[in-house]
């Protein structure tokens, strides 16, 4: 059995609203890139990912918003949805793809064909609310995989880990009532979109000044994060991967380096291993700097081996 599905989609590259804005689609090539170059990229099950279908979408978002979005997509140029936040002609289909690639994921993982998923897709998608697009987001690609799980897997308990130097409160509002599922978020504050200072049950915040460094990631998650991981025991570890917090980020402000998300990645794995049977799935988010992300990603995806 492949230790690693590696799922990404051609249609993830076409969503291009302008050469100036950091949400590129050199960004998925990038990790692409990286991905090849390592010597174990072989042992990876190479997965290219189908598109959700709107029933998918409707689970984590209102028909309203998926319409909206649909409706919205321009024939030529871009069409904004916000000053962040654009279309165009391919954005649509590259949307599907992203979420798609979350639920063949969660399919594979599953039925055992692999141990771990990592999902090199774009647009992110965590800043997406039920009824909302915002932050680069236009549906929420990891709430999508999740109901997906729920839905159709049984399960009861499922954790969400976000490392991506923004708060994704996407996520968090989507799963606020939804007692199977627990969101575990680290993000720098104050920083956009200001908001995931408030715990609730289903809501472990751990918010970072700017400019904190690894060891500081590290002693926070250590003490916030995984004790309380160990005690929901998940059935299924779902992370939302942003890169964005590396020190070479051009948005981030804070200080982390490839050997950091390997040692959150690692601790994650032991996680699962204990709960889970082994199995996650993660989804790229942010991540800004085309070096700094293609080496972040080799080795969040190496530590997953």
């Amino acid at each position: 059995m492949p230790r690693v599905a590696y799922l990404t989609h051609a249609d993830c590259a076409k969503h291009d609203v302008g050469p100036w804005h950091p949400e590129s689609p050199r960004r998925v090539a990038a990790i692409d890139t990286a991905l090849r170059a390592a010597p174990w990229f072989g042992e990876l099950d190479a997965i290219e990912a189908a598109h959700a279908t709107v029933e998918q979408l409707a689970r984590a978002h209102t028909r309203a918003h998926i319409d909206s979005i649909r409706d919205a997509t321009p024939r030529s140029g871009v069409a904004w949805l916000d000053p962040d936040t654009g279309l165009n002609l391919h954005s649509w289909n590259a949307a599907l793809a992203a979420a798609g690639a979350v639920v063949r994921a969660v399919d594979t993982v599953m039925a055992g064909q692999a141990l771990r998923a990592f999902c090199n897709v774009r647009p992110p998608g965590h800043h997406a609310g039920a009824d909302r697009a915002m932050g680069f987001c236009l549906f929420n690609s990891v709430a999508v995989g999740i109901h997906h799980a729920l839905a159709e897997q049984g399960l009861s308990r499922i954790a969400l880990v976000d490392f991506d130097v923004h708060h994704g409160n996407g996520s968090e509002a989507i799963f606020r009532d939804e007692p199977r599922v627990k969101l575990f978020s680290s993000f720098r504050h104050p920083f956009y979109p200001y908001s995931g200072l408030q715990p609730h049950p289903g809501f472990v915040p751990v918010p970072l000044d700017a400019g904190a460094d690894g060891a500081t990631f590290r002693a926070a998650l250590a003490r916030d994060v995984l004790p309380a991981l160990d005690a929901w025991q998940p059935e299924l570890i779902f992370i939302s991967a942003g890169f964005d917090a590396h020190r070479d980020d051009p948005i981030g402000g804070l200080n982390l380096v490839e050997d950091d998300y390997a040692w959150i990645t690692r601790a994650l794995c032991a996680l699962a291993s204990r709960h889970a049977q082994g199995r996650i799935v993660s989804v790229l988010e942010g991540g800004y700097d085309l070096g700094a992300l293609g080496r972040s990603a080799v080795a969040h995806v190496g530590a997953m081996r």
